[in-house]
Parts: structure tokens; sequence; C-alpha cells
């Protein structure tokens, strides 16, 4: 891995522990002792995060390339997104555009 892909590699994670401390549920305490607590406060956590950025669903889902139904699916709790997406909406609220591999 080259120098500066090695340092973009290292950006991102680091947006995407940046993101997941403002974002996941409990990321310096306990965990929820539910599945469904847990998605329920990802989804609560990302909502406040978009609106905090004044980004709508719309515009989200345009920076993220993720629909805006399974955004809306992710903020009400229902959406049991992958690491993957995280990474993709971190870029997206925080204003860079991840690179698609």
């Amino acid at each position: 891995m080259t120098l500066s892909k090695a340092k973009l590699v290292r950006a991102m994670l680091n947006q995407v522990m940046d993101f997941a401390g403002e974002v996941l549920p409990g990321s310096r305490a306990l965990p929820p002792y539910s599945e469904t607590a847990f998605l329920a406060e990802l989804g609560e956590r990302l909502r406040s995060s978009r609106t905090r950025c004044e980004l709508s669903r719309r515009e989200l889902a345009r920076r993220s390339g993720i629909s805006e139904r399974y955004i809306a699916q992710i903020e009400a709790g229902k959406g049991n997104v992958s690491i993957v997406l995280l990474l993709r909406l971190a870029a997206a609220i925080h204003g860079s555009q991840p690179r698609v591999a």
C-alpha cells in the first residue's frame, strides 16, 4: 500500500471512529441489552447527527449513495446497518465523498 493510500485509509478509519463516537450507542459504555434497543439508539443518533448538520434525508441519500427509504428505516431503528454503510453515512455527514472500491 502506498503512503498516500495508507493516509487515506487511516483518515477514513478515523472518520468512522469519530462518527461511531457520536452515533453508536454506548460507544464508551456498556452496550444496550438488546439488538432492538441498539438499533433504536443508533437510529436516533443518526437522525440527530443528520439534523445537526442540517441535512435532509434526501441530501444524505444523495451524498452517501444509500436510498432515502433505507435511511428512514435506519433512523426508525428497523434497518440493520453494516459497517460499510456506516462508513458511507459518516463520510456523507462529515462532508467528504467515500471512494467506491
